[in-house]
Formats: C-alpha cells, structure tokens, sequence
C-alpha cells in the first residue's frame, strides 16, 4: 500500500462501520449533506455512462448515489471494514460498483487516465500529504475530465462550526473527526489542483443546518467547501 495514509484516520472510520448506512447515526450529516454534493457533481458532468472513481468512499454512501445517477462506479479506500460495510449495501441494494482496497496512487499507477469522473470527498483533511493525493486524482483522470474535492476551510470560523460545535456541543459528529490544522484553505487547495495539471472550475461552499438538518450550497467558502478542477 502506498505511504499516503495514517492508521490512526483510517481507524475512525472502520469504527462507525456498522452504522454507516444508518441515517439517524453517527454519520447521519454525511448523508444528509449527499444528495447536495451529487446535484453539484452532476451539475458539472453528465453521469449516466460515465467511469466514476470514488477516492475515499468508506461506506459507499455517495458511490451508490453516483451509481443509481447512471455512472459506472469504482469505489476504493484504504479502511477495510467500512469497505465492508459499502460492499454488504451494495449486495442489498443491486448497486453494482466495484469496490477495492487501494490507494488512489496505485489505482493510478495501474490505470492512469482512465476516468472521465474522479470524486475525492471529506478525505484531503485525513491524509498526511494532500498534495500527493491531488496529484494521485490527477493522474487518474482522462484529459477533460473533471475531479470533484470537498473538504474544510482553515478558519476560526471553520474550527467553531466543524469542530467545536459539530463534535462537542451538538455531537453531530464523533469527537476527534477532524483536526483543524490538516483544513486546507480554497487558494491552497486551488494551488496544489494547479500544481498536479488541473486548471479549478469553480469552488463552492457547503452549508449544514443543524437545526432543520438540511445542506445546500453558498457562495462563502470559509468552512465546508467544494473544488471542481478539470484536466
């Protein structure tokens, strides 16, 4: 397996494995927050036919949404229990996506510039070298094709919302998701998708009502952010 991962991230995510596809638990904002993300997707690119890799999937939340979109979905990730938990969904629900344990670098090393689609959603800010996991989504994708990240903002505003409040005061998420100092801001991550051979298309920021428990999108991209880039 290639160096870009921690164990003890990879870890978080195995450890909600059973409730990944339960809605009204732990990861319940990771699904309410999906359908969101795949209309912004699908707003960019036409997915029915499309060959879609889902960098990062755990559970396999947002590769069923892309699946059922028409998209031909590969899955991978590097924690293989929720990878267990997305194959399980995948059985129960006739989703047919290929699911693999492996890294976005050795996925590209075997089959660079095969995807029209590469999605790398809330996995930047669990990585030790993002930089490498762009450049990885890069080389992935065919000339023309799009890469779809979502991550958070490195913001005092960020740190109250995502942190402070999503994991201690309102528990909306578990404590120790995230740590504030791996938050890549827009121009930094713009600047590494530039870097990498991807030219951005459009960032958008990503906004979370814990009160009506609903997402939709805002111009602000100071917490919850999406970058679209072309190749």
């Amino acid at each position: 397996m290639h160096a870009n991962v921690d164990p003890v991230e990879t870890a978080k995510f195995d450890a909600h494995a059973g409730r990944w596809w339960d809605a009204t638990g732990p990861l319940r904002t990771l699904h309410e927050i999906n359908p969101v993300r795949l209309a912004w997707v699908a707003w960019h690119v036409r997915l029915a036919g499309a060959r879609v890799v889902d960098v990062g999937c755990g559970g396999g939340v947002l590769s069923e949404a892309l699946a059922r979109a028409g998209a031909e979905v590969t899955g991978i990730d590097l924690a293989p229990d929720a990878l267990a938990a997305a194959r399980e969904h995948a059985a129960e629900s006739g989703a047919a996506i290929d699911y693999r344990e492996i890294s976005a670098a050795d996925l590209a090393a075997e089959s660079a510039g095969r995807y029209a689609v590469v999605t790398c959603m809330e996995l930047l800010e669990h990585v030790p070298d993002p930089a490498a996991l762009v450049q990885a989504c890069a080389d992935l994708v065919a000339p023309g094709g799009w890469v779809f990240f979502s991550t958070l903002s490195r913001t005092p505003k960020a740190w109250a919302q995502a942190v402070l409040a999503a994991e201690y005061a309102l528990r909306l998420l578990p404590r120790g998701t995230h740590d504030y100092a791996r938050f890549l801001r827009p121009a930094e991550l713009g600047g590494l998708c530039r870097a990498a051979g991807l030219d951005v298309v459009d960032v958008s920021g990503l906004d979370y009502n814990p009160l009506t428990r609903g997402a939709s999108l805002r111009r602000a991209a100071d917490v919850n952010y999406l970058l679209a880039a072309r190749k």
